[in-house]
C-alpha cells in the first residue's frame, strides 16, 4: 500500500499494484510501485502527490469502519493512565473496526500482544482486514462474546467498550495480573456509577473516572481564540487496578 497526500492536503491509501486516478490526474502503476516515502509523484496533468510513511492515525483515518470509533483524546488517556508499554499483553472487548486495538498493538510492539473480542462477525471481518492494512502480526481478533469468558491470563491491561461492562468485572479481575489495569469507556453516568460500586465489591483499587473535553485553538494573524466548534463529551473513562 502507498499513502499519498495531494496538493490540497487530501489523503489516500492505495494499492501500488494498479494505477491511481482522480480529478488531479492519473498516477502510473509503475511509478507507485517504485516510489518510497518522501518521493513526489506527478500525475499526467502535472499535479503533485507526496508519498508519506503513514502513522497508525493515518491508517485509522482512512480504513473501513462501519461503526463509530474512539477518538485520539480518549485513546491517549487510556494508554497514559494505565502506563501501557512495550512487551505488554492487552485484552480489548468491543473491537468494532479495530481502531483502539491497532493503537494498543502499536504501543506494545512486536514483543507484546493484543487479544480483541468482537461478538459481531461482520465487525470482526472488518477489523482483521484493518489489522492486515497496518501490517501488524501482534493482534488477534476473536469473533467471540467476551461474556463467555476471557481465555487469556496474567494480562497487563483490559479495555472494555461494552453496553454493560460491569457484568464482566469478576472475569476481568481473574484475568489480570497483580498490578494490572482495567480501563472502561462508557457514554453514560449511570454506567460509570454502577462500575464504581461493583469494582469495589470485586476487589479493585485505585478506582477513578474522568471525562476529557478537547478544545482546539484558532490561530490567525489578527488574533488567537478557542474554536467555536469543539469535541465535547464522548464518554467517561473509568480506571481500576488489581493490587
Amino acid at each position: 500500500m502507498r499513502f499519498l497526500i495531494d496538493e490540497r492536503g487530501k489523503k489516500y491509501l492505495i494499492s501500488e499494484e494498479e494505477e491511481f486516478q482522480n480529478d488531479l490526474g492519473i498516477l502510473k502503476q509503475e511509478d507507485l510501485e517504485n516510489s518510497k516515502a518522501g518521493d513526489i509523484l506527478i500525475s499526467h496533468i502535472g499535479k503533485e502527490f507526496k508519498v508519506i510513511q503513514p502513522s497508525v492515525n493515518d491508517i485509522i483515518e482512512l480504513m473501513e469502519r462501519r461503526c463509530s470509533i474512539l477518538l485520539p483524546k480518549d485513546i491517549g488517556i487510556v494508554i497514559s493512565y494505565t502506563g501501557l508499554g512495550s512487551g505488554q499483553r492487552v485484552v480489548d472487548a468491543g473491537t468494532g473496526a479495530g481502531a483502539i486495538a491497532l493503537h494498543f498493538a502499536n504501543v506494545v510492539g512486536r514483543e507484546g500482544k493484543v487479544y480483541s473480542y468482537e461478538v459481531r462477525e461482520d465487525f470482526a471481518i472488518i477489523a482483521r482486514e484493518n489489522v492486515k492494512l497496518l501490517g501488524l502480526d501482534n493482534v488477534e481478533i476473536k469473533n467471540q462474546d467476551i461474556k463467555d469468558g476471557i481465555q487469556e491470563t496474567e494480562i497487563d491491561m483490559i479495555f472494555l467498550d461494552l453496553p454493560k461492562p460491569y457484568e464482566m468485572l469478576e472475569k476481568v479481575y481473574d484475568a489480570l495480573k497483580v498490578g494490572g489495569w482495567l480501563a472502561v469507556y462508557a457514554p453514560y453516568i449511570e454506567q460509570m456509577q454502577i462500575l464504581h460500586r461493583i469494582a469495589k465489591k470485586v476487589g479493585f483499587d485505585e478506582i477513578m473516572s474522568i471525562e476529557c473535553i478537547l478544545r482546539e485553538m484558532e490561530v490567525k494573524t489578527k488574533g488567537t481564540r478557542p474554536k467555536t466548534r469543539m469535541v465535547g463529551h464522548t464518554g467517561y473513562l473509568t480506571f481500576a487496578r488489581k493490587l
